[in-house]
């Protein structure tokens, strides 16, 4: 890391909701702590996010298993480290009400994330009404807009990951959040280009796709062409991770052994990035 100083959390705003506005689309990685956060702001990407089921792995428990005030320290932490803004996966925002759901945004931005994301799902997975689900969103808004610097909010939907096909009633979900004012729409599990350009041509805001998905086929230039903004990639890179761990652990207890020269990088310097 270099001496350079960190931009103010308004700036980070600024950048990451510039990087919206801009022509084609940005690759937003998702770090799992401050080791792989720096690794992925090394590399070059302008704006990282948090991944809600890599970070409970790295606390041994399964996704939507930790509570608010932990995923706030994470983000925390994150932000502390990197100069790049910083989103976060904040789940139902960890409440059903909306005056929480407004709280959970103004501790996200006390704790320096440019943005983060607020589902239409209930902890259990099933989806709140639409009424209640937009006046969740209505509230993040508000709380998004009136902190200290901004904050950059999306609403999204789980409609698809939820099993559901039909493209018109996820529409008409992120249309409902985009009158509550939400700054960007997010369907994850979204899987055909045709259902995309669909959305796309539904909602003003811009759009986030989730390419790091069992299934999702679909070229990153034809989603740019489309007119997607970001591309995310949710919890794909720590799972690789993790399995690359899994797999030099199962050939030492074969082998009493690992193959280095397998497994090192060029051009990752521990010194340079943790010393």
């Amino acid at each position: 890391m270099t001496d350079r100083p960190f931009p103010a959390r308004a700036e980070k705003v600024a950048t990451f909701r510039a990087l919206h506005q801009r022509a084609g689309a940005f690759i937003m990685p998702n770090p799992w702590d401050v080791g792989s956060a720096r690794i992925f702001e090394d590399l070059g990407f302008e704006a990282l996010a948090t991944t809600s089921a890599g970070f409970a792995w790295t606390l041994g428990r399964l996704d939507h298993c930790v509570a608010r005030d932990e995923k706030i320290a994470h983000a925390r932490a994150l932000c502390a480290a990197t100069r790049a803004p910083v989103a976060a996966d904040l789940g139902n925002g960890f409440a059903d009400a909306p005056e929480d759901v407004a709280d959970t945004i103004r501790l996200a931005a006390a704790a320096g994330l440019a943005g983060g994301s607020i589902e239409d799902a209930k902890a259990d997975g099933s989806a709140y009404d639409i009424d209640l689900a937009v006046a969740r969103i209505a509230a993040a808004a508000k709380a998004a807009r009136e902190v200290d610097g901004g904050f950059v909010l999306t609403a999204r939907t789980e409609h698809f990951l939820r099993g559901g096909s039909d493209v018109g009633e996820a529409i008409e979900r992120l249309q409902a959040f985009e009158t509550a004012g939400a700054e960007v729409l997010f369907a994850p599990g979204v899987r055909r280009l045709d259902d995309v350009k669909a959305i796309l041509a539904a909602i003003a805001r811009p759009l986030n796709v989730l390419v790091g998905i069992p299934g999702f086929a679909i070229p990153a230039a034809d989603l740019e062409a489309a007119g997607v903004k970001r591309l995310s990639i949710g919890a794909d890179l720590a799972r690789i991770a993790y399995a690359a761990a899994h797999n030099a652990g199962a050939e030492l207890m074969r082998s009493r052994r690992i193959d280095a020269a397998g497994i090192d990088a060029p051009g990752l310097d521990f010194g340079r990035l943790f010393g």
